[in-house]
């Protein structure tokens, strides 16, 4: 894919991207697929995945209290416990506020931890990587923002997003096509509060959001997550494709700016939406 050149013009060291589609082949990729970055936040959706498994196998229900008093596992994962962004400070009750929160993950994983009865990094491993055959990924720190792995592993994750083999679809598809706690207001991270600000269980949806990290010609369907070591993972149902792009330089105003534009490249050479330039 010719559109993914541009990458080559992002004020980055090194920087891997690929597209997949809905059947689960590679559309394109650019850059070192084999290198390992820093997932950052991109890891949420891998960790959010485990959890997805860890439903269907009973080891965790969502209803299950777990976090600040009234908080569950439910609430956990959609950001909507009450719990502060990087602190154990609760500044709302359960699902009254959208606050994302990278310590609602870590409680969410000590959840699993304890009701397994193995690491999470371990439940993670086992559950997604090794089936998946994500042979370079692990985690190596919190279960929000520590995962390491690769574009070519990322791929694979992709290709599982759009056509799941290791949970129901109907699980994947309540977990990034519905709102959990709709009509909630918070802040996006990078983009400032939105209105709603909705999000699936463990994925960031992009329904009407603005700005936004995905593309100006993104369906509201779309969902996945960015990172704040300048990474990203999308999927685009109506357009049949999913993307990741990871890079090695912090997310940033060049990021924010680069980012949308790229991805409509990508939609408008598979035929989906328009250019920026019409």
């Amino acid at each position: 894919m010719r559109s993914l050149g541009v990458v080559d013009e992002w004020p980055v060291e090194h920087v891997a991207v690929a597209v997949v589609g809905a059947d689960g082949s590679v559309r394109g990729t650019h850059g070192p697929q084999d290198r390992e970055f820093r997932l950052a936040s991109v890891t949420k959706l891998l960790s959010a995945y485990a959890v997805l498994i860890a439903v269907e196998e009973g080891a965790v229900e969502w209803d299950q209290p777990a976090g600040p008093p009234g908080s569950t596992v439910r609430h956990l994962i959609s950001h909507t416990s009450g719990l502060a962004f990087d602190s154990d400070t609760v500044q709302a009750r359960p699902g009254t506020r959208r606050i994302y929160s990278n310590t609602g993950f870590s409680v969410l994983a000590d959840t699993v931890t304890s009701s397994s009865g193995i690491t999470f990094a371990d439940y993670l491993t086992e559950a997604v990587f090794t089936p998946l055959g994500m042979t370079s990924s692990r985690l190596t720190g919190s279960a929000g923002a520590g995962g390491i792995s690769t574009c070519g592993d990322l791929a694979l994750f992709a290709a599982e997003l759009q056509a799941p083999k290791l949970i129901a679809e109907q699980t994947l598809h309540e977990a990034t096509g519905e709102t959990a706690y709709p009509d909630l207001a918070g802040v996006l991270p990078g983009f400032g509060r939105q209105n709603p600000n909705d999000w699936g269980l463990g994925f960031e949806l992009r329904h009407h959001k603005t700005p936004h990290w995905t593309g100006h010609t993104s369906s509201p369907e779309a969902f996945g997550h960015f990172g704040q070591s300048g990474t990203f993972l999308w999927v685009d149902p109506p357009a049949g494709l999913a993307c990741v792009a990871l890079t090695d330089r912090n997310f940033g105003e060049w990021a924010a700016s680069a980012w949308p534009d790229f991805t409509d490249g990508v939609l408008a050479e598979a035929g989906f939406g328009a250019s920026p330039a019409g």
